[in-house]
């Protein structure tokens, strides 16, 4: 069976991170873009991070250029972005593509696990977010309306 243990993705300063080294945690993971309507969506995104990284919660935010190519700046333009208009302190990866030939496979993956609306596979969306659970199994698939703290109460159950 495949868990988010068996995809290695690359942080914002180029490194690779082995996500096996998240096994045990709960994550939230994110495709993020700065020049969206949903950008604010950041603020909440830091908020459920603190109220819940003590307890082996992280957000990884995948910023993604894919939609309305909302998400133009280079790694550090964007680590920069995050950091100055919201305080982001979570971990941010490199810019990838969620839809195509060339997605993540994390992305894939995740996307077979939790369909979309009418059973969609493709991500419609800048802030489409995926719950994986401490087995590193995805939990839910949520839509980039869904305001990070309306998913609070759902990490606390994994948690």
């Amino acid at each position: 069976m495949t868990t988010i243990a068996d995809f290695t993705v690359t942080t914002n300063r180029g490194e690779p991170l082995d996500l096996a080294s998240k096994k045990g945690k709960v994550l939230l993971v994110v495709n993020t873009a700065s020049k969206c309507g949903f950008t604010p969506q950041y603020d909440g995104l830091e908020a459920i991070y603190q109220q819940f990284r003590e307890r082996d919660f992280e957000v990884l935010a995948f910023p993604c250029n894919q939609f309305g190519a909302q998400e133009p700046g280079s790694a550090d333009e964007i680590a920069e972005f995050c950091r100055v208009n919201f305080g982001v302190s979570f971990p941010l990866m490199a810019k990838v593509d969620v839809n195509g030939p060339d997605a993540s496979p994390l992305f894939d993956w995740m996307k077979k696990e939790a369909k979309g609306l009418m059973g969609s596979t493709s991500i419609k969306w800048n802030f489409t977010k995926f719950l994986i659970d401490r087995d590193g199994q995805v939990v839910k698939r949520y839509g980039p309306q869904d305001k990070p703290e309306a998913i609070a109460k759902d990490i606390e159950k994994l948690l």
